[in-house]
């Protein structure tokens, strides 16, 4: 089926902001101070007056620099390439926790946390802002600081967020790594941004079990020289080895270390963030972020668009490795509200633990994804009815498109058909949303109300003209405050990948439609990266693994619909002569490809063929495998220097 055929036409409006709602806004008091009538006046003005939008978002949030901007925007060489905030001196852990002190934030809860065991521990942001300082000096004592990139592999404990903002502190380099990735994930991404140390813990918790994460690291770190010290924080019992002069238990590590620590008076434009997005070809590209990208980005879309002020909880289902997990943290920091982290299996000890969650820390903002919805279905409405959700003001969900069906279920049961779901799309790349819902405009079943406020998005063909009622592609035409900076060391794969079909054009990657009411829809990848429960994987990354293995000799993986992850990897691999296709060896590939990838990117399965259809110009045509391995029509295969293969293909599936 494609993306056509997937367009929810005709969708009702099922909710509407009520006068509690548009009051209570943080968006439409912007408004009002900026003497903007609507939304659409808003859009207009913010989109075609970039610095005079941005600059008025500096002021809404409150931001401070240490020394100012000469100009908010430079476009001298190109909307690719804008500089922002030209000549200012900024380090975004000033406007996280020191601007805080000494003000009545300090005695807020900056953090909640609970452990799958039940632990509760909550920290003020005093207490957030002591720990923080502790680990910054603990760090320039082994003679890190400025420009040296430091890894986060670990489970959701409070320990996370203070290493990402220590590393933040000293003017480091933050590499968010998925606590569920493999060692040849974690080495990959950690040697290509030359990493000088890592946090990472003895294992996490996870259906009762414990999982080691150390171990991990450790056989990661076989092909990591630059790694020179790793950081252990002890979550569980479990014993770990520990190499002498380079690993260091997180206690013994900030023991005796000062609670007062200066912060690095970073440029606005130094990197403070290499977050890895997957590809469709080579390996991951590490998205570059700095000070005053990523950080006033998140919290803009936070504030003006989810509503999060100083009295919300904010609990996002996430991993540090993805990117709402540094959203989460720079947005409620900067906001000066506060944060749940849960550490843990969602559904333990029972299918009720998220509701408990949101009860017992009155949870206002929940994100989940529809993966979860999905999962939690089948046992009914009973769990969520044991729990008093009054709390919840907004639901925000990201990652993958809906389906109709789990969409209403969830604004139905736990929305109670009052609580807005705010659909949020955009990347790692974009640093927030292209498009998302808000509390001020209607919504439709799956939709998006609109683009954020200064996201110039359109819904375009193949030659850049706007379509509307129609299927396109997800394109941007003004550059944002959070745009990466390019890929780390390979800024013409950055051009190719985004800029290169249509001028001056940012191309997403996503098919994308409005209707006629103008509400947004995106309807799946217009390239071949696969999301699995929200997590984008690209192909090239698992068919590296493959190949890798001495009896495969060409690899090819697409994402095929998964009822309950969205997608699922199928992966097609080409044996060297006199290897045996059997059973054994497709256990192996798949456990190969868990131990590398990490278990939550395991395979669906792995089918031999003969061989994978390509282009004359070797490109290999994952569209018609896709379609093959659907039982749907392949398409042109005019391109295909071997079209004979995909009958093969058919056979072998």
């Amino acid at each position: 089926m494609g993306p056509e055929a997937q367009f929810p036409f005709n969708q009702p409006i099922v909710w509407e902001p009520s006068d509690e709602y548009v009051q209570r806004s943080r968006l439409k008091r912007f408004m009002d101070r900026h003497h903007l009538s609507s939304f659409d006046e808003l859009m207009q003005r913010s989109t075609t007056d970039i610095a005079w939008f941005w600059e008025a978002v500096f002021e809404d949030l409150g931001i401070e620099f240490y020394e100012p901007y000469t100009q908010v925007v430079d476009l001298s060489e190109g909307i690719q390439w804008p500089k922002w905030c030209v000549g200012a001196k900024l380090n975004i852990v000033h406007n996280c926790l020191d601007k805080w002190m000494g003000t009545p934030t300090q005695d807020r809860i900056a953090i909640r946390w609970e452990g799958e065991e039940g632990v509760v521990r909550q920290l003020t942001y005093r207490n957030l802002n002591n720990q923080v300082n502790q680990v910054a000096s603990a760090l320039r004592s082994v003679g890190l600081g400025k420009g040296d990139a430091i890894g986060l592999y670990m489970p959701m404990v409070p320990e996370i967020a203070i290493a990402l903002l220590a590393i933040a502190k000293i003017g480091g380099i933050i590499l968010p790594l998925f606590s569920g990735y493999g060692s040849g994930a974690i080495a990959m991404r950690l040697a290509d941004a030359d990493a000088k140390a890592i946090f990472t813990s003895n294992g996490q918790l996870r259906n009762a079990k414990t999982i080691a994460m150390k171990p991990v690291v450790d056989e990661a770190l076989n092909e990591v020289p630059s790694i020179e010290k790793v950081i252990v924080y002890r979550r569980t019992d479990l014993e770990v080895p520990m190499t002498p002069d380079r690993d260091v238990w997180w206690d013994d590590f900030v023991d005796g270390q000062p609670t007062e620590a200066p912060t690095e008076r970073t440029d606005a434009e130094d990197i403070i963030m290499i977050i890895y997005t997957s590809g469709t070809t080579g390996q991951p590209k590490g998205a570059v972020h700095t000070h005053c990208s990523f950080p006033i980005k998140v919290t803009h879309d936070m504030a003006h668009c989810f509503d999060v002020q100083q009295d919300d909880t904010v609990f996002w289902m996430t991993d540090m490795g993805w990117m709402m997990g540094p959203w989460e943290v720079f947005g409620t920091t900067i906001l000066g509200a506060n944060m749940l982290f849960y550490d843990g299996a969602p559904t333990y000890p029972d299918v009720d633990r998220v509701w408990a969650l949101v009860e017992r820390h009155g949870v206002t903002c929940l994100g989940i994804a529809p993966t979860f919805v999905r999962s939690i279905m089948p046992h009914g409405s009973e769990p969520i009815e044991r729990h008093d959700l009054s709390s919840l003001r907004v639901i925000g969900s990201t990652g993958e498109a809906w389906n109709p069906d789990p969409w209403c279920w969830l604004f139905e049961t736990v929305g109670r058909n009052e609580v807005p779901i705010l659909n949020y799309s955009g990347g790692t790349e974009i640093a927030g949303g292209i498009v998302l819902s808000n509390t001020l405009l209607p919504i439709k079943p799956c939709s998006f109300s609109a683009p954020p406020p200064g996201m110039a998005s359109d819904v375009a063909d193949e030659e850049g003209n706007p379509v509307r009622g129609a299927v396109g592609e997800l394109v941007i035409r003004q550059p944002w405050i959070g745009m990466t900076r390019g890929f780390w060391k390979d800024p013409e794969r950055y051009l190719e990948t985004y800029w290169s079909r249509i001028p001056d054009v940012w191309i997403q990657g996503d098919f994308a439609a409005i209707d006629e009411d103008g509400h947004w829809f995106i309807l799946g990848r217009s390239d071949d990266t696969i999301k699995i429960a929200g997590k984008r994987v690209g192909p090239a990354e698992v068919e590296s693994v493959l190949v890798s293995h001495p009896a495969v000799a060409e690899a090819a993986a697409i994402g095929v619909p998964d009822e309950i992850k969205g997608e699922a990897v199928v992966a097609f691999a080409v044996l060297q002569p006199n290897v045996n296709p059997d059973d054994a060896l497709r256990a192996e590939l798949e456990a190969l490809i868990v131990r590398e990838m990490g278990k939550p990117l395991a395979p669906k399965t792995v089918l031999f063929v003969p061989d994978i259809p390509k282009t004359r110009n070797a490109k290999v045509m994952r569209r018609v495998i896709r379609a093959t391995y659907l039982g749907e029509p392949p398409g042109d295969l005019s391109a295909l220097v071997n079209p004979e293969i995909v009958n093969e293909i058919r056979e072998a599936i």
